[in-house]
């Protein structure tokens, strides 16, 4: 399991530095040093630490970056280096039109994604309708099969050329292109056949900085992700575009595609990828290349745990009927959000309070658990069963000082996932209501508070129930340093700002 994140621009430079500088520290008998050897090392710390080698030292820094081997970081960094995306070009303006247009027109998953840079690309194209003409990336974003045909037909080596101000191909612009939402079917699924027949990549996709998983042509399809449908909308048709692409080889195992699209129960992206086999196979190039990403049957594991912890049965329900395990506990790395805590599907439905899930899945011959205090305590709240509640309490004593122990942040999930009957429930049993915690997973990851999400979503009535239990409004989240004051003005949620306003001290950079 990895303990180091990957840099923003790794380069192998850096690594090798590391590596000496970890042997120097071994070799003069640096306890921290000596520790992650013996962390690391399958041959724990030698008995001659001071003559340590150099490839023991590369073994290490590469197994701290959750590398098997020093040469698999160095082939993963030679992945970093050819196909890497710089999310800091989103924010670069060019000072020629077409390459402007471009860098408007397309998905980056940055910040600044939405329906006001499409506007200006629009507006760009209006001024620059010949913008076009000569650059096959622009012709690919604005959906021209004119130019592109011709383009291609003068130079049929720039359907592979990088350009543009990504530096991507001409395929991407066209598939990453929302700058006209209703840009007609026929122009977009022409130019794509004309660059797919002219031998574009079906599997082409890019690092997001030098994050393992690849935002391919199937990603900017299906679109979505942590800024939403609205800012980050799938493409106009990408149910025919999908189909395409799949057709011509694109592997359905597309990691980015299922995280952008877990957030929301919509599931017309997954009955689509089932079609062509998603979960099977060996995970395609993309697999290949980078021996950090799960296989697929990992990968639907991992969309599973989500769907049984955020309420989505539906999905549910197509992941099981596609042969998703859903029996076996979850074990092994995975990300924060998805951990392998041994916990089985129907323990963390139940966990939820989520009885229809966990309902389904038992009557589809998933074991039943044993007697857990604990989860019963947690589940009876979440349900809001008080008389479920006050049962375990009275037969298991210590049942709430150990879950207040093991979940302290539990109250930051319910304010999200649970009614505000949990949240009031949790209070009473002792759960800290200004404790830290994640709104968006069952894991203890000190991020923000119940008064934060409560704050955001707008919920006056939980707000001002969090402010009666002695919820503190100046406490402000880890992560971007605001108050949930800050949120509700984040999120232009007036009622619960205009409540904060009056009891949140007024900082600085309010005034």
């Amino acid at each position: 399991m990895p303990t180091l994140g990957m840099p923003d621009r790794p380069h192998l430079d850096s690594f090798r530095r590391q590596a000496r500088a970890l042997q120097r520290a071994v070799r003069a008998g640096d306890p921290d040093a000596l520790a992650r050897l013996a962390r690391h090392h399958p041959g724990g710390v030698p008995d001659n630490a001071g003559g340590l080698r150099l490839s023991a030292a590369q073994l290490v820094v590469a197994r701290e970056y959750g590398f098997a081997s020093w040469p698999r970081l160095t082939r993963y960094l030679e992945t970093v280096a050819e196909h890497g995306w710089d999310p800091r070009l989103d924010t670069a303006p060019a000072a020629d039109p077409a390459a402007e247009f471009c860098r408007l027109a397309c998905l980056t998953y940055g910040s600044e994604d939405g329906s006001a840079r499409w506007a200006q690309a629009r507006q760009l194209l209006a001024r620059h309708p010949d913008l076009t003409v000569a650059n096959i990336w622009a012709a690919a974003a604005a959906a021209r099969p004119d130019d592109v045909g011709r383009l291609l037909a003068e130079q049929p080596r720039l359907v592979a050329e990088r350009g543009g101000p990504y530096g991507c191909r001409p395929l991407f612009y066209l598939i990453y292109s929302r700058f006209d939402l209703a840009v007609p079917a026929e122009r977009v699924l022409t130019v794509a056949r004309q660059l797919l027949d002219a031998g574009a990549d079906p599997n082409e996709g890019y690092l997001f900085g030098a994050l393992p998983s690849p935002f391919t042509l199937l990603t900017g399809v299906f679109g979505h992700g942590e800024l939403g449908r609205r800012r980050q909308p799938s493409h106009p048709h990408w149910r025919a575009l999908g189909r395409l692409l799949l057709d011509a080889g694109a592997d359905p195992n597309d990691a980015q595609t299922l995280y952008n699209r877990m957030f929301e129960p919509d599931n017309s992206h997954l009955e689509l990828l089932f079609e062509y086999r998603l979960g099977s196979g060996d995970g395609g190039p993309w697999h290949a290349r980078i021996e950090l990403l799960d296989t697929p049957a990992e990968m639907l594991r991992t969309q599973l745990r989500w769907a049984v912890e955020h309420h989505q049965p539906d999905r549910v329900r197509l992941l099981v009927a596609h042969g998703v395990d859903f029996g076996s506990p979850f074990e092994g790395d995975g990300p924060a959000w998805s951990p392998g805590d041994g916990r089985t599907p129907v323990e963390l439905a139940r966990l939820n309070g989520d009885t229809e899930i966990a309902d389904y899945l038992l009557a589809r011959g998933a074991a039943q658990p044993g007697p857990d205090p604990v989860r019963e305590l947690i589940a009876a709240a979440f349900r809001a069963d008080r008389p479920a509640l006050d049962r375990v309490r009275a037969e298991y004593p210590d049942a709430v000082a150990q879950a207040c122990r093991s979940r302290p942040g539990l109250i930051v999930w319910a304010a999200t996932q649970a009614p505000t009957e949990t949240v009031m429930m949790l209070a009473e049993l002792g759960f800290d209501v200004n404790a830290y915690g994640r709104g968006d997973a069952p894991v203890e990851e000190a991020w923000e508070t119940a008064l934060h999400h409560s704050a955001g979503r707008g919920d006056l009535e939980l707000t001002r129930r969090l402010l009666d239990l002695g919820a503190d409004p100046d406490l402000r989240d880890r992560r971007f340093n605001d108050t949930p004051l800050g949120w509700a003005r984040h999120f232009h949620q007036q009622p619960t700002a205009a409540l904060l306003e009056p009891v949140t001290t007024p900082s600085t950079s309010d005034e």
